[in-house]
């Protein structure tokens, strides 16, 4: 959704915001919402980048690298990626509720990606918000 640029913030276009995002997210810490369902359900809400930062450096940056680069072994990188940027927000929170089998033919580093990243800790609106915090920086 298209919004109104606010003076000063739009030179620095949505990477320079969602680095701001990141580094905020680093001081907010984990995320303590529960959630016992695998695919985001009820109403979908867009998802929020700032508060996606926050869940992407508590629990993706694990395997994907602080940087989004993945580690070898671990996590492909995500950054810049046609698989984030070939689907929907609610899509890729759809793919992150529910994760990737090592045997999948589509998993590049044969290591399961287990649901929610293998955090059952993590609520929809939590999905939502990682998806749109992958999505700006594409």
């Amino acid at each position: 959704m298209p919004s109104t640029p606010q003076p000063g913030w739009s030179a620095m276009g949505n990477r320079g915001f969602v680095a701001i995002a990141l580094s905020l997210g680093l001081l907010v810490g984990s995320c303590t919402a529960t959630s016992t369902t695998t695919i985001p359900s009820g109403p979908v809400s867009e998802g929020d980048p700032v508060a996606g930062a926050a869940v992407y450096a508590a629990t993706c940056r694990a395997c994907h690298g602080g940087d989004l680069q993945g580690i070898d072994g671990l996590g492909k990188g995500l950054l810049p990626s046609e698989f984030v940027t070939g689907m929907s927000e609610e899509e890729l929170a759809a793919f992150i509720a529910v994760g990737r089998a090592a045997n999948d033919p589509e998993n590049m580093q044969g290591i399961e990606m287990g649901p929610k990243g293998g955090n059952p800790s993590l609520s929809d609106q939590d999905l939502r918000d990682v998806a749109a915090y992958l999505k700006a920086l594409q």
